[in-house]
C-alpha cells in the first residue's frame, strides 16, 4: 500500500471524528440548555477532571496520556463554549 492508501484512511477518519464531534457539540447545546434553565453554572470542574481522568484510564495509544489531556480539554473548552452561548 502507498502513501496516498494511508491519506486516504487518514481522510476517512478525520471525516468521522468531525462527524462525532459535531454529534458531541450538539449533546452539549442539550446539556447547556438544561444547566440554563436549571440555573447550574456552565463550567463543572469536577466533571471535566472526571471526564478527562476516565479517558486518560482508557486510552491505549499511541498517543501518550499529556496528548489526550491537551486534545480532550481543548474539546471540553469548546462545548462549554457552546453551552454558554445559549445564555448570551
Amino acid at each position: 500500500m502507498d502513501i496516498e492508501h494511508w491519506r486516504r484512511e487518514i481522510d476517512d477518519i478525520d471525516a468521522e471524528l468531525l462527524r462525532l464531534l459535531n454529534m458531541r457539540a450538539r449533546l452539549a447545546l442539550k446539556v447547556g440548555a438544561i444547566k440554563q434553565a436549571a440555573d447550574i453554572p456552565f463550567l463543572d470542574a469536577d466533571r471535566e477532571r472526571s471526564v478527562l481522568q476516565r479517558l486518560q484510564e482508557i486510552n491505549d495509544g499511541p498517543l501518550d496520556e499529556r496528548a489526550v489531556g491537551k486534545v480532550f480539554r481543548r474539546i471540553i473548552r469548546e462545548s462549554r463554549r457552546l453551552e454558554a452561548g445559549i445564555a448570551s
